[in-house]
């Protein structure tokens, strides 16, 4: 069976029947889990089996886990830093920031894929320019080149644990107020002017980043339509202009970002027809059900698959992770950075 194009959630600790019978239709290809889903590593990693166990070949398994306030997972998992950590000490030692910022990509991708998940949804590239609501300490730097840096380093330790980076919020997220969870942020500024937010992508791009994720804001200058269900964003300016022939994924679309879009079903098909191959719609099973009665069973486009197969996990990890040398020199390392705060995010969306 193929995958799909929806993205779902589920709704507790163990696979109930319902949500089986909803991870066995054609449209639905991936699977991210929440807080909620979590007790402890052997828990969830029963829990992906599950997943996994539904379909063949199984479901793509996913998780918002990039660091500082999103860290979905947490007991029995090393807290890892927000990123803005790494930012500062990146102007302190650049070579040094880098290989902390790599090393923090591989662990945090090697302890997620020791318990089955697939991708995580990082690193997060938006500028801190000392405004969003939402971005805040989760963003490298203010200086594009500085998070390009950090960002392909993290990409690079992702890798070699065997886990694809999805770099977000295209084309950016950092220079409005309003969080996109719960309003609909515009930025009004010219295209010319969206270059230093855009500058982290091309580097990202040039290194084969395999997903990047597009944010629920408007840019009227460019389109009237968020970029996440922009023809003109995704088809124009980051598959053409850009040259980005990875996995585009919507935000989630149940988010307030999109509501103002049209219901649930014409969210989706725009999401589609801009050109996103992954349309997550988390926390409204209502929708999720609307969407799968009004596409059928209509999977996609044989590239869209093959962009969707490069987010599988791959590679074999270490049979004992804790014991690993280079986990125990990372997590040391990312011990004695400063105390991540409280996890203050709605139990929401990338």
């Amino acid at each position: 069976m193929s995958l799909g194009p929806l993205m779902v959630d589920i709704a507790g600790t163990e696979l109930s029947a319902e949500d089986a019978a909803l991870l066995s239709h054609p449209l639905v290809g991936s699977v991210l889990l929440f807080t909620r889903n979590y007790r402890n590593p052997e828990q969830v990693a029963a829990l992906t089996a599950a997943i996994r166990a539904v379909r063949t070949p199984h479901l793509l398994i996913a998780v918002d886990h990039e660091g500082g306030r999103v860290q979905r997972f947490r007991e029995g998992f090393t807290r890892l830093p927000a990123m803005r950590l790494l930012g500062r000490r990146f102007d302190e030692d650049k070579r040094e920031a880098l290989a902390l910022a790599q090393s923090v990509g591989w662990l945090m991708a090697a302890e997620l894929r020791a318990v089955g998940v697939d991708f995580s949804f990082a690193p997060c590239v938006d500028l801190d320019y000392g405004v969003s609501e939402i971005i805040g300490d989760r963003a490298y730097h203010s200086d594009p080149d500085s998070v390009a840096a950090l960002a392909v380093a993290t990409l690079s330790g992702m890798r070699e644990a065997g886990m694809a980076a999805i770099a977000k919020h295209f084309p950016g997220h950092g220079a409005v107020v309003a969080d996109s969870h719960v309003a609909l942020p515009v930025d009004r500024r010219e295209f010319v002017d969206l270059e230093a937010d855009i500058r982290p992508y091309r580097p990202l791009i040039g290194n084969n980043v395999a997903g990047i994720l597009a944010a629920h804001v408007v840019f009227p200058a460019v389109d009237s339509l968020p970029a996440s269900l922009s023809q003109r964003w995704i088809t124009g300016v980051l598959r053409g202009e850009l040259g980005f022939h990875g996995c585009v994924f919507a935000d989630d679309l149940s988010m307030a970002g999109a509501a103002a879009f049209g219901g649930a079903v014409a969210r989706a098909q725009l999401s589609l027809a801009a050109g996103c191959d992954v349309l997550p719609i988390c926390n409204d099973r209502h929708s999720v059900e609307l969407v799968l009665q009004a596409l059928g069973t209509e999977v996609g486009s044989a590239a869209s698959q093959a962009r969707l197969v490069r987010m599988r996990a791959r590679g074999e990890l270490p049979g004992d992770l804790h014991g690993n040398r280079r986990w125990q020199e990372t997590a040391s390392q990312i011990a004695g950075l400063s105390t991540i705060p409280p996890l203050v995010l709605t139990e929401g969306q990338p």
